[in-house]
């Protein structure tokens, strides 16, 4: 096996008697691209500045391609990093901000302009290095702040939620542009975000931290399909989280009672008894609409409720419904096909789902609140 570009072991931050990051141990392949993922105030940016040298573990080590980094200064480490702010420096051209860490290491300036022009055209703007970066668009300056770390050579790049500042439609572009500079450069991306979506369509691995530590590694699909715990389930993507009682419990179900009469049955993770405190998770896309049982699956227990509203977002479609004993708000994805798009608030409907494709959780089994 390779030796891994990162490797954290044990790695500990404190802050009085807050743990920031707790006792976290992960690896991060040659070549990857490794996103952390996580809300406001989980560790993740603590956890980033630690591998850059910014701030001292208080326990355990780092160590990045193969060195243990313990007392490494940041300038001396094999590390670079692009904030969401880019820092880029105004009063010079887009080679100059390029050439910078060239410049700090003392190569001639024929050298830093060939190497920096060469960057440039790598990264889509090639004749762009006479400009001002306030003639770049906001695109433009994200691959600028990308070139001038990559010129460099580092064996990590770091990425502190970097898209964060682009309006929508742009952060859409750049995702696929950040992903493809990745898979041609072959450098080691970490990445941080509080953005799921990011994190999917970005990442080999995902680690999603919480609390200071890893409630998952794993891909993507992993931690979409298969959520080790229920903070990932009801964290990454869109679930229906339907909690109750376990009335019955077998080999591979449970079927959770919410207390006014309804029931749904999902696939088990983890141990669970008749009577425990449970959580279902339901994918919007894992339902069937219909507005007949019979034009619901026939293996499948079918559900009744009245329409709330539809949600009309192209693609990503969804109809909002009430479940018609318990009251409780459930969300489907529409199908593209257009099939029920003429559907009204108030008119009933009936969906079903498939238990395999739900997943179920005791209350507590996590170590999570």
């Amino acid at each position: 096996m390779n030796q891994p570009d990162l490797a954290a072991d044990a790695v500990v931050k404190r802050y009085g008697e807050h743990v920031a990051v707790d006792s976290l141990s992960f690896a991060v392949e040659r070549g990857s691209f490794f996103s952390i993922l996580g809300p406001s105030g989980c560790g993740k940016t603590t956890l980033l500045r630690m591998i850059a040298g910014f701030i001292q573990p208080d326990g355990g080590e780092i160590a990045i391609g193969g060195k243990n980094m313990r007392g490494v200064a940041p300038n001396r480490r094999p590390v670079n990093m692009v904030f969401q702010q880019l820092a880029l420096f105004p009063m010079m051209s887009v080679g100059e901000n390029v050439e910078f860490g060239l410049a700090r290491r003392g190569i001639g300036r024929a050298e830093r302009r060939r190497k920096a022009e060469q960057m440039l055209e790598r990264v889509g703007l090639a004749g762009a290095a006479g400009k001002r970066v306030d003639e770049l668009s906001g695109g433009q300056r994200q691959r600028v702040a990308i070139a001038r770390s990559l010129v460099l050579e580092p064996t990590l790049l770091l990425l502190d939620e970097p898209l964060g500042a682009l309006d929508l439609k742009l952060r859409e572009h750049m995702k696929i542009e950040l992903k493809q500079l990745q898979a041609e450069f072959g450098t080691t991306f970490v990445y941080i975000t509080h953005d799921q979506s990011e994190a999917l369509v970005l990442s080999d691995r995902v680690g999603v931290m919480n609390q200071g530590r890893f409630e998952q590694l794993g891909t993507p699909q992993d931690l979409y399909y298969r959520p080790a715990s229920a903070f990932v389930a009801g964290f990454v993507g869109d679930s229906n989280r339907v909690a109750g009682r376990a009335i019955a419990v077998d080999a591979d179900t449970v079927e959770v009672e919410t207390g006014e009469g309804w029931s749904v049955r999902a696939r088990r993770h983890g141990p669970a008894a008749v009577g425990d405190a449970v959580e279902a998770f339901i994918r919007p896309e894992a339902a069937t609409l219909g507005r007949l049982r019979n034009q619901l699956p026939p293996d499948q227990p079918a559900h009744e409720g009245v329409v709330e509203s539809l949600l009309f977002d192209g693609a990503k479609s969804a109809l909002l419904l009430r479940e018609a004993r318990s009251r409780r708000e459930f969300r489907i994805a529409l199908p593209q096909t257009g099939q029920f798009a003429d559907l009204k608030p108030g008119e009933p409907i009936v969906f079903s789902f498939d238990p395999t494709r739900a997943t179920c959780f005791t209350v507590g089994s996590d170590g999570r609140g």
